[in-house]
């Protein structure tokens, strides 16, 4: 592709930032990400491989700036990171045979049901809660299903990872957020292997991008970390629902072909 100019690599440093920021707290900064590359005139494929190494910083980032502070024990999670990057890379192999129309429309309307699901649950917070499926079974089984779909297609795996943390391991909304980001790194990871044996990361872009990532990861986890559930719950429901009308808003988005809207 050709030279991309000074002032479009700003762009996606600053574009790069606020995804940082973002995903940190409540995931979703694909929304930026994605299209920001696309605009720029970077081809679909190199944009997928491309956002893949940037997210990483940043997801590293974040799990550095919450495991520094107590909040997850990355010894202890190692194995479940290890199967979300298994997921992950599964996801990506398979990216082509898994029928990604059906992803495409069922995800605005999981994304708001997440939405709700925090928006309606009463008392969610920084406490703990009772678990409903011990970590042995969530880790053989949700870690990696969900790092495989963030494989696959990824927007929004960051919102499932953390419905899944709150509503069925019993994780408090920071405890869940922070062990988010780092199953989020490990299937971006995952991915991020297989999108590089096959040739499709701008490094350039990527690398630069990553620094805005990292530098947004620091601060949104910081402010996350001071303001608990009260910041982290409003930002996940705004996030999944701007994300889910982003997706319906694209012309090609397989529910507007198939009613003809």
């Amino acid at each position: 592709m050709p030279e991309i100019l000074f002032s479009t690599l700003l762009l996606l440093f600053i574009a790069a930032f606020l995804a940082g920021f973002i995903n940190s707290i409540a995931g979703g900064g694909g929304l930026i990400t994605i299209p920001a590359m696309l605009i720029a005139g970077i081809p679909p494929l190199q944009t997928l491989g491309t956002n893949k190494l940037q997210s990483m910083f940043g997801a590293a980032s974040a799990t550095i700036a919450y495991a520094r502070k107590g909040h997850v024990d990355l010894r202890s999670q190692l194995p479940m990171a290890a199967l979300a990057g298994l997921g992950g890379a599964l996801g990506a192999v398979l990216a082509t045979v898994v029928p990604g129309d059906v992803l495409r429309a069922l995800m605005p309307f999981l994304l708001v049901a997440i939405a709700a699901y925090f928006a309606l649950k009463p008392n969610l917070s920084d406490v703990d809660r009772h678990q409903r499926m011990t970590p042995f079974v969530f880790g053989l089984t949700l870690v990696p299903l969900i790092g495989f779909y963030d494989g696959v297609f990824g927007p929004g795996t960051g919102s499932f990872f953390m419905l899944a943390f709150v509503s069925l391991a019993g994780f408090g909304m920071l405890k869940a957020t922070a062990h988010t980001k780092l199953l989020n790194l490990s299937s971006n990871l995952g991915a991020f292997l297989v999108f590089l044996a096959s040739g499709v990361v701008l490094w350039k872009v990527g690398l630069l991008m990553g620094i805005g990532q990292f530098l947004g990861a620091q601060a949104g986890s910081k402010l996350a970390m001071k303001n608990g559930a009260k910041l982290i719950k409003p930002l996940l429901i705004v996030t999944c629902v701007a994300l889910a009308t982003k997706l319906l808003m694209d012309p090609t988005n397989p529910v507007r072909v198939w009613v003809g809207f």
